[in-house]
């Protein structure tokens, strides 16, 4: 498996594929537990990603790592990439011949990992995952902070879309749709997956009248 690892990583860091090989400095696989219950797939690296190599480590990631700790798990639980492993010139979106190109690197990833939550960020992550798993994707504000389940290289996995991080720092009412989704959503479904019991409701003044 770790040999599996390795070859994937250097195909990916040497990866000639599209045009996006001509502009990045580093491509960026993904990081975090390559035994993860949860993956969390975004759109593409930004700057900050593409001068260290590594995933979310911007302002974007800084947030992601603070609403990941929100749910009582860690970043080192669970692993981190994105549907395109180079930056696009600009952060502008990928387009669609980009992401069919690295499509092969993300798939041979889940197949490694077996996850059993997918976190989409991002409409053309979560566009791409629910295509993958013959869903069918409306739009962020209709499909964000809802759990649907679909098939995956033939597994069973539950796949939740939200927004990008960066676009709650873009849009900060954002962040609050973000929080919820994670303290509603995501993090009610990995407790489950954990096989933790959720916390008994608090009363209030509406259970004695």
């Amino acid at each position: 498996m770790e040999e599996e690892w390795r070859r994937l990583e250097l195909e990916i860091l040497n990866c000639s594929k599209c045009r996006l090989s001509n502009s990045r400095t580093r491509a960026v696989p993904g990081e975090g537990n390559k035994k993860a219950l949860v993956m969390f797939i975004g759109e593409a690296p930004g700057e900050k990603e593409d001068e260290q190599g590594r995933p979310f480590v911007g302002p974007a990631g800084k947030l992601l790592t603070e609403l990941i700790e929100s749910t009582g798990y860690k970043r080192s639980d669970v692993y981190i990439t994105n549907v395109v492993k180079c930056r696009p010139p600009g952060n502008r979106d990928p387009e669609e011949d980009e992401i069919e190109a690295c499509l092969p690197y993300l798939l041979k990833q889940i197949d490694l990992i077996k996850p059993k939550i997918i976190v989409t960020l991002g409409r053309h992550a979560g566009s791409t995952i629910f295509r993958l798993a013959g869903l069918k994707w409306t739009s962020m504000a209709v499909n964000h902070g809802r759990v649907y389940v679909g098939k995956i290289q033939g597994r069973e996995v539950k796949i939740i879309p939200t927004y990008h991080p960066a676009s709650a720092l873009y849009k900060p009412p954002l962040r609050r749709v973000l929080e919820e989704d994670f303290k509603n959503t995501i993090k009610p479904t990995i407790d489950e997956e954990m096989g933790k019991k959720p916390q008994p409701r608090g009363k209030t003044l509406l259970d004695y009248i």
